[in-house]
Formats: C-alpha cells, structure tokens, sequence
C-alpha cells in the first residue's frame, strides 16, 4: 500500500475517478478499460475477498486507518484527500468514505457457470442498474447459483448496480451470453428447464410450477415496462406467473425475483 496525499487533483492516475455520475460516459469506459468501481469499505473488502485486485483506491483521510488492514498486502496507490477536493473530482460527496478501481475479472465460459448449477436466473435487457443490483442480492441471499445475462443487459459491474447488491454481484457467478434467444438452446442442453416469468394467458402459477419443480430450472426475468420478449416466452418451456390481488398485475422485476427465486430455492 503507497499512501498518495493529494493537494489537488494533478495526478493522471486519479482519471480512473473522474466523473463517475456521467452515466453514458461511464458504461462505455469502464468495460473498455477492464476496471469498474467498487464503492464503500464492505463493498471493497467482498471485492478482494472475491480475489479481485485493486489498481489503486481513493478515499478520505478519517477512513485510513480503518482500511489500512485490508489493503496493506497490496503494491497499490492509495489516494488521501479532503472531502470538497475528492467531491470535485467524482461528482459527488464520497459519504461512504472510498472508493476502489479493481480490475474486472474475466468472465466464465457459459458452460462452465452451468456445470454445477441447478438454479440460474437470467437478465433479458434490464435496463435499470438498480433492478440488476437487486436482483444479484436476491440471488445471493435466497440460494440460486448464478445468473446470466443477456447482451443488452446493464452491466453489473457498474457502481449502482455493484452498490445496490451490497458487494453480492462479486460473490454470484455470472457471465454475459453471447446471443439471445439463442443461447436459450446451450441452457437447454445443459439440462435446464427455461422458465419465463411473464404475464401470460396460457401461464401456469408459480405455486404450481413450485410444487413439482424440474431438477434444474433457468428463470428468465425481462426487462422493465415490456417484460420479455416474444422471443424469449417462445424459447421458454413453461411460462409461469405471480399471482396478484386487487387489481394489481404485477411486481416491479427485482420484487419479481425474490418471489420467483425463493419459490424455486432448493428443499
């Protein structure tokens, strides 16, 4: 660990901080550069627990001391300054006292991710990085083993998304699918039963698919507003539903999989 204190922002190696509310800017950056931001003391320590490993960390000088432990072992800078200096650089007020550029690992053959699985969830275009981050905390924390998505899906290394799920996108295997639908047909040969979660008329509930479920099971999510797409309802083996009350249709995705998930979670 090189302690940096920093008067002003000179540095070139502080780009990796730079405007990080810039959304648009960022989802482009970030993935071309191999890195993404881990936000917050827990979060930084599920990221080095996962064995990813830090280009530097930015941080406040009141946290130091209490992060030093965890980052002692590693040949990184880590960058001190004040609080208006640090906020002029990121775009925020960094209340949650650092944030950590890791290298992104690289992502697991599909194959691979599904060799022991029984339970994976997949992410058809959800946009919102909050629903991603949600949806990996529930998968963590109800018992799926993994989650695939699609390749228009928001990136779940994204700071939200990583914040969201409270570190748990870095301890969830996951991996990005080349193609969909297509790759609805390497689940299948892997032995999964695809279940879409949708509103549908020829839908079965999900107490009855519940009841009996196959020995592996794919849960298929959709993106926010339009749901899955026909694509993806005519990939599914079984389309299945939440049932709801007074006048409601349905659950906002990230609700929707902690319901579905939990219904399917191994006995």
């Amino acid at each position: 660990m090189q302690v940096v204190h920093i008067p002003d922002l000179s540095d070139e190696r502080l780009a990796d901080y730079a405007n990080l509310t810039d959304v648009a800017l960022r989802r482009r950056t970030e993935p071309e550069g191999g890195l993404y931001i881990a936000e917050s003391a827990k979060v930084i320590a599920r990221a080095l627990a996962a064995g990813h490993r830090p280009r530097s960390v930015l941080m406040l000088e009141r946290w130091l001391d209490d992060l030093a432990p965890l980052l002692e072992p590693y040949d990184v800078p880590v960058f001190v300054g004040e609080g208006g200096l640090l906020e002029s650089l990121t775009g925020f007020d960094l209340h949650r006292g650092a944030l950590a550029s890791m290298h992104r690992p690289a992502l697991l053959p599909v194959a691979d991710l599904l060799e022991d699985a029984r339970r994976v969830v997949v992410l058809e275009d959800i946009v919102d990085h909050t629903n991603v981050g949600a949806i990996f905390r529930s998968v963590a924390g109800l018992g799926a083993d993994a989650v695939l998505v699609t390749p228009r899906c928001a990136d779940p290394l994204y700071r939200r998304s990583v914040r969201v799920s409270m570190g748990t996108v870095l301890q969830v295997p996951w991996t990005r699918l080349s193609d969909w639908p297509l790759g609805a047909d390497e689940l299948r040969a892997a032995g999964f039963h695809i279940a879409a979660l949708a509103l549908s008329d020829d839908a079965v509930t999900l107490d009855a698919f519940a009841a009996d479920p196959p020995e592996r099971v794919a849960l298929v999510l959709g993106t926010e507003g339009d749901g899955l797409s026909a694509a993806a309802l005519r990939a599914a083996d079984t389309v299945v539903t939440i049932p709801m009350l007074h006048g409601v249709d349905s659950l906002n995705v990230a609700a929707a999989s902690a319901v579905g998930i939990y219904a399917l979670r191994l006995r």
